[in-house]
């Protein structure tokens, strides 16, 4: 995990600025997405048939919310995407699931349009590649990354020779 402590590692300039943006929108619609299943996380599902157990609703809600705000303020990046993917993971395959038909992203015209899965693929894309780009320099892992974890780069200076030695130069 040393790419993690290496603040090279996390993009600058304008991709860094891109990542921001992508870190807040995507980190703004799943908190705002997952607060009210946060009022009751363990029973936000009980209505519908044959829902999952309280844990995995609890799991779900968690992973939106929280995951939304480590997206939002890029802080523990890696394990707030994994959140967001593993929900929308599973949310696109609970729409498959749901008989919608053979479409693949949008419904066919009259459908219902909450039968469409396009949206949590977008949003599992989305998480994906912020977990594979990381946060970016804006972001409070890189903050982390390069202070608060002691990583700050100091210019190398080569050690002086000895006394009355003439330095080798090459």
């Amino acid at each position: 995990m040393n790419w993690f402590r290496n603040p090279r590692f996390y993009a600058d300039g304008l991709p860094g600025v891109g990542l921001l943006f992508l870190r807040l929108f995507i980190g703004y619609a799943m908190a705002m997405h997952g607060l009210p299943k946060m009022s009751s996380p363990f029973h936000w599902m009980d209505q519908m048939p044959n829902h999952p157990p309280a844990l995995l609703q609890g799991l779900g809600a968690a992973g939106e919310f929280f995951g939304g705000m480590g997206l939002f303020f890029g802080a523990l990046t890696s394990i707030a995407a994994l959140g967001v993917m593993s929900t929308m993971f599973v949310a696109t395959l609970a729409k498959i699931g749901m008989g919608t038909g053979p479409h693949y992203f949008i419904p066919p015209p009259g459908a219902n349009q909450d039968s469409s899965y396009e949206l949590s693929v977008v949003y599992f894309f989305f998480a994906l590649t912020l977990f594979l780009t990381g946060p970016g320099l804006l972001s409070v892992d890189a903050f982390l990354a390069k202070y608060a974890l002691g990583r700050k780069s100091a210019p190398v200076t080569p050690p002086s020779p000895p006394t009355g030695q003439v330095a080798k130069t090459s």
